[in-house]
Order: C-alpha cells, then sequence, then structure tokens
C-alpha cells in the first residue's frame, strides 16, 4: 500500500511509515486539542516534500491563519504564491460577507454542491495531493438536522476520494475522559465510519499545567499503535514523545 506521510513528528513510526494514499483521516477533539495546527502541519510538511495542497477553511480568516503559523516558522504565504498550497476562504462565506482573498466562494450562503465544486476545481487547479476540511460542524452549522449532515459528509468523502486526495477532515467533540461514558469520535456519528481513520486528540489541564495526548482509534490496512500517546506543541510545531518522557516525575 503506498504511504503519504502525516509530517508529524513520530506518528509514522506507528502507523507503517504513513497515512495510506488517497484515503480519508479524521481528526477529533477538543478545543486546544491542536487540531488546525494538526492538518496544517500535514499539508506544509506534504507541500515542502512536493505535494501540493489545499486548506479549506469554515472556522477563521485566512490571513489570521497565516500569522499564526509563522509561530512555528511556517511561511505559508511563500508556499501560496509557489502554487502549492491554497488557502481556500469559506469563512467569509459562512458568514454572508465578502472575501479579499484569491480563493473564496463568494455566494451569499454556503450551498453543498457548489462548495463540493469548489473545492475539487481548487485543487485540481494545483495538482493537490492533500486536502484539510477545517471543520466538518462548521460546514454543516447551516443545516436542518443531522440527516443533512451526514449526507453532506458522505458526498463529500465520496468526492475526496474519487479525486484520489489524501485527506484530514477535522471535527470537534466536548472534552471527555476514558471510563466516563461512551466515546465519541465525531460531531455527527458518522464521520469515525465514513473515514478510514480517525484519530483522537486530548487536552488535559492541571492546575497551571496540562497534557496533550493523540490516540488512533482506527486505521484500516495499518497495523497501528493502540497506546494513548503524549503530544507536544513545540516552537516547530506538534511532535509525539514516549510516556516515560513525557511522563518523567
Amino acid at each position: 500500500m503506498d504511504r503519504v506521510k502525516s509530517g508529524i513528528d513520530g506518528l509514522d513510526e506507528l502507523i507503517e511509515g504513513g497515512f495510506p494514499k488517497g484515503r480519508t483521516v479524521l481528526v477529533s477533539g477538543g478545543c486546544g486539542t491542536g487540531k488546525s495546527i494538526f492538518g496544517l502541519q500535514f499539508l506544509y510538511k506534504g507541500a515542502l516534500a512536493g505535494e501540493a495542497g489545499v486548506y479549506v477553511t469554515l472556522d477563521e480568516r485566512p490571513e489570521i491563519i497565516r500569522e499564526d503559523m509563522m509561530r512555528f516558522g511556517w511561511d505559508l504565504r511563500s508556499l501560496e504564491d509557489a502554487g502549492k498550497l491554497i488557502i481556500l476562504d469559506l469563512t467569509s462565506t459562512k458568514l454572508g460577507v465578502p472575501s479579499e482573498e484569491r480563493y473564496a466562494m463568494n455566494a451569499p450562503a454556503l450551498d453543498l454542491d457548489r462548495l463540493i465544486l469548489k473545492i475539487m476545481q481548487t485543487a485540481s487547479e494545483i495538482g493537490a495531493k492533500r486536502i484539510v476540511v477545517d471543520s466538518i460542524p462548521a460546514l454543516g452549522f447551516h443545516l436542518k438536522d443531522e440527516n443533512e449532515a451526514r449526507n453532506m459528509i458522505l458526498k463529500l468523502t465520496y468526492m475526496i476520494r474519487k479525486s484520489s486526495l489524501t485527506a484530514v477532515l477535522v471535527s470537534e467533540v466536548p472534552e471527555q475522559s476514558p471510563g466516563s461514558g461512551p466515546m465519541k469520535f465525531s460531531k455527527y456519528g458518522v464521520e469515525e465510519y465514513v473515514a478510514d481513520a480517525v484519530i483522537l486528540l486530548h487536552y488535559l489541564g492541571i492546575g497551571s499545567e496540562g497534557s496533550r495526548t493523540l490516540y488512533i482509534r482506527k486505521m484500516r490496512g495499518t497495523k497501528h499503535a493502540e497506546d494513548i500517546i503524549p503530544l507536544k506543541i513545540t516552537d516547530a510545531g506538534m511532535k509525539l514523545t514516549n510516556p516515560e518522557e513525557a511522563f518523567r516525575v
């Protein structure tokens, strides 16, 4: 099976060398767990390796994303200028305001079919190999019920697979602890079934201290680690650490 490097330091060693090529990976977690950083690191490292990518943002303005990622030394603008990265602004569309971005969908409201067509056309323009949709709940916020949201997710994942893109889909779940009840892996309860892989990010804050972890729930066609892995966000981005180092007293 062909593999695509995740770009996350320490992760590929746990998943037989990378994500299965052309598959969809669901990355879920609560607020502050690093979901967007995960997706952008996947695209940034891929672009540096020659694999162009598209970041579909529905939660944040592109200029804020560019500014925040410079914290890690990631110059997204230079990759955009080189045709290796596109940030597709759908946040403005969701809010019903005009966008000044080159890549946007200036429409009075989000229309699912037009939106998917726009995403596919944008990816095709630069021969993208990778795509991140951030986030699925923001994409479905205007839909009337969960059945419509589920249909939207099914259609989106079908079109992404048909285009042979390796995708990271970002979703949100409430903070949860092992043993507190059935674990949730997505907003609508269907994403984890249509995705080929599910990665759950968790943040535990204790006083002034905090720790992040990563858990691979599933990855089709892949023998993967089943442990809860410590995760750190450093000045250079996200990386996994071994438990002995993370929890050393």
